[in-house]
């Protein structure tokens, strides 16, 4: 009988992981088609990738599937055979990660309302109607054109480590409030050439369709997104114009596209690009920290998370009951760049 879910804390899935042995190779892969029963899929999809050796975050929704995962190297073919036995998702695009890694620890495959939550009214825009893909060079050569404008479509603390030159990359913490945001600041300029990039293409297919509607002529999208623009540059030989670190959502964080470094320490204001979670699981904080702070701060943010995660595991258990779950307005915070000083962990 196949358990339809994960039963296993992390520390026991990192040590399967430590004595797995086998080579894995991060994917990444999203289509916006009809899915006429999404539970039911969710679950069939569930026992064959888990026999697979999947491990990752896939989200499916009537709108379609999103998916970031590994899976050991030996086994994708019998992965993209297994994608191919279904019409929504035959001739599925990859897009590969350019380094290894441990990116995922467990299966997590659920359903919702939408595979990108983009808090906009049903029916304001038409999915079906996208800005043109581009390619790697073709998106190089757009951005020379002098009426070209290169949007961001990812959030702030992504495009911190990374983006292209001369982007214009909106102050936003979520692709929901990044939309109107963007609308707004591209006011006025709806006859130029607007070129969008996210991580994997997959907001930029929104965003584009949002755009459209919103009265824009000219819109483009880097097809693959930065994942497939890194692979290529890389595979043809061709200088990046995209500078720093790809931010991704897993457990490597980010992938290095150039030596670039683009950002600061949060803590002392030093030159870094070095991204991580705070140490107290209470707070979890995504922040950037040099590896000097991370050494004097325990890899922590605060003095007061550096107590904390000093305690006893038995008692962090304690503290993380009590506090509930993780504090996910703070886990975004803007708390730059005087992090020493103590700070509420709940």
């Amino acid at each position: 009988m196949h358990l339809l879910r994960n039963i296993y804390g992390r520390p026991e899935l990192e040590k399967k992981l430590e004595v797995e042995a086998v080579e894995r190779t991060t994917i990444s892969f999203y289509r916006y088609v009809p899915l006429t029963d999404p539970e039911a899929l969710r679950d069939e999809l569930y026992k064959e990738w888990t026999e697979l050796g999947v491990l990752g975050r896939i989200y499916l929704a009537t709108e379609g599937v999103n998916a970031q995962f590994s899976l050991p190297t030996e086994n994708i073919e019998a992965f993209r055979a297994n994608l191919e036995s279904r019409a929504e998702f035959k001739e599925m695009p990859f897009k590969i990660g350019l380094i290894g890694g441990p990116s995922f620890v467990k299966l997590t495959l659920k359903v919702r309302k939408q595979i990108v939550a983009d808090g906009l009214e049903e029916g304001s825009y038409d999915i079906s109607n996208v800005g043109n893909h581009l390619t790697p060079e073709e998106f190089n050569r757009a951005m020379d054109e002098d009426d070209a404008i290169v949007v961001d479509m990812r959030n702030h603390y992504e495009s911190r480590v990374g983006h292209f030159e001369g982007a214009l990359c909106p102050d936003a913490d979520t692709f929901r409030e990044e939309l109107p945001l963007v609308s707004e600041e591209l006011k006025g300029k709806e006859d130029k050439k607007i070129l969008l990039y996210c991580t994997g293409g997959i907001r930029c297919e929104k965003a584009s369709s949002y755009l459209k509607s919103q009265g824009f002529r000219n819109v483009n999208q880097l097809y693959g997104g930065i994942i497939n623009y890194a692979r290529e540059a890389q595979e043809k030989g061709f200088e990046p114009r995209f500078k720093g670190k790809n931010f991704v959502f897993d457990g490597r964080l980010t992938e290095p596209v150039t030596a670039d470094v683009l950002s600061e320490c949060d803590q002392c204001g030093g030159k870094s690009d070095r991204v991580t979670n705070c140490k107290n699981e209470i707070c979890n904080l995504l922040f950037i920290q040099c590896e000097a702070c991370a050494e004097q701060m325990s890899e922590t943010c605060t003095d007061l998370c550096k107590e904390v995660a000093a305690l006893p595991i038995e008692e962090r258990r304690e503290l993380r009951r009590k506090a509930g779950k993780t504090d996910f307005k703070r886990f975004k915070s803007r708390q730059r760049p005087a992090l020493r000083r103590s700070q509420p962990v709940s």
